[in-house]
């Protein structure tokens, strides 16, 4: 959207009201025209979508944590809601798999296992009367190894059962459980992130500032990484002015100055933040017959936040030093 290149049109009228102004004559040798900059923060998100919600207007200020606009979050809400189901399964899963069998299945072997004992004491008794019969010549030796073979088949049985019981109360294996949790790991990884992109359809200011410009209208499609409001905090209002090379090295950070602009009840204070390492020749925001072809350092310095609020981006002030 051609919108989105606002901001750098201003840029060619800052550089004729600068050059008008470096033409003129400095209040005294510690004065220099210089011109008023703001270091913008583009407030979008990383998801697109329909801009639902704006709730700032160009020139409001708005406090850190307020809300600044919002995409549409249908898409985003139900990927949240599938992934908090799919980690309660998991979880489930892993809850029945420490647990062992249910109850009842538990009780169902516990019956199965009463019938075998019952079995078992019958084919012990039948064993005992034959082996009797038989040493007497009652019965042959066929029906003794039949009855032999009962009472074993019953045993076995009954130990089969208990092992089962002992078994369905054990919970799963622990290969089995630590690769359970590690579905829940995932899963809530998952829930992690749809909840970011969830969060990353509504946007709040990082600091207190002021609404420079907003770059869409309520119902427009945003797309991902697109700046939707143009936010500019006091703290990143500065002054940039430019020396000659011949006072640059009396100067420091911190240095305090004085800001004098057009209609401003009293000078603005402000110090030094920044002083360039590398020499330029003189810009055409500053030319002048006095200092044509002179090497110059650009330097900036930045007023009090509450100080910042009576300086505007593109102004054309005068700088003394202090």
């Amino acid at each position: 959207m051609s919108r989105f290149f606002r901001a750098p049109t201003c840029l060619p009228v800052l550089l004729c009201v600068a050059a008008a102004l470096a033409g003129c004559s400095h209040h005294d040798d510690n004065t220099y025209q210089g011109y008023i900059e703001g270091e913008f923060v583009y407030l979008g998100s990383s998801q697109s979508g329909k801009l639902a919600q704006l709730p700032v207007a160009r020139g409001q200020t708005v406090e850190a944590g307020a809300p600044v606009f919002a995409l549409e979050s249908v898409d985003e809400a139900a990927a949240l809601q599938q992934a908090q189901q799919q980690l309660a399964v998991a979880r489930a899963q892993l809850a029945d798999i420490q647990t062992g069998k249910r109850p009842p299945e538990v009780n169902v072997i516990k019956a199965q296992l009463a019938q075998a004992l019952a079995n078992a004491r019958k084919a012990a008794l039948q064993l005992t009367r034959d082996e009797a019969q038989f040493r007497v010549g009652g019965i042959a030796k066929a029906q003794l190894d039949d009855s032999q073979a009962n009472a074993d088949a019953t045993a076995a049985q009954v130990r089969e059962l208990t092992h089962q019981v002992d078994v369905a109360r054990l919970p799963g294996r622990s290969q089995q459980i630590g690769a359970q949790s590690a579905q829940i790991e995932a899963a809530q990884a998952a829930v992690a992130q749809a909840q970011w992109k969830l969060d990353q359809t509504r946007v709040s200011a990082p600091a207190r500032g002021l609404v420079y410009d907003t770059l869409y209208r309520v119902g427009e499609w945003v797309q991902a990484g697109n700046p939707v409001v143009q936010l500019l905090p006091p703290q990143n209002v500065k002054v940039r002015f430019f020396v000659p090379e011949t006072i640059v090295g009396a100067l420091a950070p911190g240095r305090a100055l004085a800001i004098h602009c057009d209609g401003c009840a009293a000078d603005v204070p402000a110090k030094i933040t920044y002083i360039a390492n590398k020499a330029e020749y003189t810009p055409p925001v500053i030319y002048s017959n006095e200092n044509r072809a002179k090497l110059v350092f650009m330097v900036e310095a930045h007023p009090s936040a509450a100080d910042a609020a009576r300086l505007h981006p593109g102004q054309p002030v005068a700088v003394t030093l202090q």
